[in-house]
């Protein structure tokens, strides 16, 4: 396996959320819906996964298979690195690790954890913060640090809108706004959040499944989600996702101030950069998630034709507004013919990991 890029790299996301808020009933939709990707999903106790018969409930150190190659294992924090590392092991054949926060340890520390881990198969894939909107204050009240984790989350879904008025809604969204200016915020009842937001559906053909033990699709129905009629009047909250194609050179300075500036509501890019004369040896895959941005040069493929291809997904996003951003980025033909400036990628290569070093971890910024 060639770490260098990161479709070789397993997203490691981190679902956060104080009792209540809906996180298990969107966890739970995400397993169900999990477009025939294989997840790992890493808790502390297996009550908040509906397993049929719960015969593993709060055995930490146990791994359960849930049929289709997914699974669910109890650890304790302490273990965390150690099962990330069994999970991300080419035999495993998972292709998404969803790390449940509570209990196992502070969002802001499993981050941590994954940020510094030095496994290169393996890429953080985002705090994930679940708020219920008709207890939001309650909440806060309860657990001050609901303000600290709004702060550092990279998405934050709003979730039980359903039980709150339009006006109470926006004033909600509003202060989401002021503690966690940074994060993405998507609005949800019963958790359901397109899966797109977090994870690509898996390149693998249904064949390919295994025979079943037990699968996601079994799990019986969570609180909310037990009512047929009542759940179809609440269809998941979508994403909208910008499509970018560019023959031309992207110029380092001016992408990277649009990355460093992504506008509210965009939540992932990810696809491949040319940066033309400025490294004319290697093409760039890019992985931003929330504010956490890494890129991974790699020689040109050969026969590949060089252009800039991105993806970029969000919700309540501006796509053309996108579109003529990215298009400010390419250089022009004036610019091509210009000896390239040296010093023009070091914003690049901030963002460029070349040693599996502890201390770079916190700059997801």
């Amino acid at each position: 396996m060639n770490p260098s890029t990161t479709g070789d790299q397993i997203p490691v996301v981190v679902l956060a959320g104080f009792l209540g808020s809906g996180k298990t009933t969107l966890l739970n939709h995400l397993l169900r819906r999990r477009a025939r990707n294989r997840i790992a999903v890493v808790v502390n106790d297996f009550g908040a996964v509906e397993i049929d018969a719960m015969t593993v409930a709060g055995q930490v150190g146990s791994t359960v298979s849930l049929g289709n190659g997914c699974l669910c294992c109890a650890v304790d924090a302490s273990e965390l690195d150690g099962y990330l590392e069994r999970l991300s092991r080419p035999a495993a054949r998972i292709d998404l690790i969803v790390i449940e926060a509570s209990g196992l340890a502070e969002p802001q520390e499993l981050v941590r954890m994954i940020l510094t881990g030095d496994n290169p198969r393996t890429v953080y894939g985002g705090l994930v913060q679940v708020v219920d909107a008709a207890e939001f204050d309650a909440t806060r009240d309860r657990h001050p640090e609901t303000d600290r984790h709004l702060a550092i989350a990279d998405l934050v879904v709003l979730n039980k809108t359903d039980r709150v008025t339009p006006a109470e809604h926006e004033r909600v969204l509003g202060v989401i706004g002021r503690l966690g200016p940074g994060a993405a915020v998507v609005s949800a009842s019963y958790g359901r959040i397109d899966p797109g937001l977090l994870f690509d559906p898996a390149a693998r053909p249904a064949e390919d499944e295994k025979i079943r033990q037990l699968s996601f699709e079994d799990l019986r129905a969570d609180e909310g989600e037990d009512h047929a009629g009542e759940h179809a009047q609440h269809p998941h909250t979508g994403y909208e996702s910008v499509s970018y194609d560019e023959p031309a050179a992207m110029d380092p300075r001016r992408l990277m101030a649009f990355l460093d500036s992504r506008p509210e509501g965009l939540y992932r890019v990810k696809g491949f950069v040319d940066f033309g004369a400025a490294d004319p040896a290697n093409r760039y895959a890019v992985h931003a998630v929330g504010r956490f941005l890494r890129f991974y040069p790699e020689p040109w493929p050969r026969g590949t034709e060089r252009r800039t291809q991105l993806v970029l997904i969000g919700s309540g996003i501006d796509r053309d507004a996108l579109a003529k951003e990215l298009t400010v980025c390419a250089v022009t033909e004036t610019e091509a013919a210009t000896a390239p400036d040296e010093s023009a990628m070091w914003g690049v290569l901030r963002y460029v990991r070349s040693e599996p070093a502890a201390e770079e971890a916190a700059d997801p910024a």
